[in-house]
């Protein structure tokens, strides 16, 4: 019997973005599923649901990046003066990668409890990685969020 994996999401992926505030980018599930690898066990609605959330903590985060280019008169994270890769601004760049980590770090923690028993070589593995994959999908969130507003990615203070 041949092997057939499954697609994301289980069916047919869903196209439909996830809206943002207009300000900050449309997330495209699509692109966002293949920039940070899942497969099909993460269903369509999961994923919207990490996303959502994702969204809601980053503009959080970012609020008054926000309001000082609101302020300047940028409509749009994308308006705002800044270097481009690949013909995209670095902000833009920054803020996408601050939410797919964030989603990630999300369905990270709630994937943990799916199978735990690391009963050969690949589980063991796999079972490494949820240990400690949504600990580094954090913090590549939080540097990026830290690019964006212009921080340093270490804070110190002596206690």
């Amino acid at each position: 019997m041949p092997f057939n994996a499954n697609p994301p999401g289980g069916g047919t992926p869903q196209s439909i973005p996830v809206t943002n505030d207009g300000f900050f980018p449309d997330i495209d599930l699509i692109a966002m599923r293949d920039a940070i690898r899942l497969d099909g066990t993460v269903t369509d609605t999961r994923l919207r649901d990490a996303t959502v959330a994702a969204i809601i903590h980053v503009n959080g985060e970012v609020r008054s990046l926000k309001a000082s280019a609101t302020g300047a008169g940028n409509a749009r994270l994308a308006d705002i003066p800044a270097d481009q890769v690949d013909g995209k601004s670095i902000l833009v760049a920054h803020y996408l990668r601050a939410v797919y980590c964030t989603a990630k770090a999300d369905l990270i923690e709630r994937y943990a409890d799916y199978d735990t028993t690391a009963t050969s070589l690949d589980d063991k593995k796999l079972v490494g990685f949820l240990a400690n994959g949504h600990e580094d999908q954090r913090r590549n969130a939080q540097w990026a969020i830290s690019d964006l507003l212009g921080r340093h990615h270490v804070t110190v203070e002596l206690i």
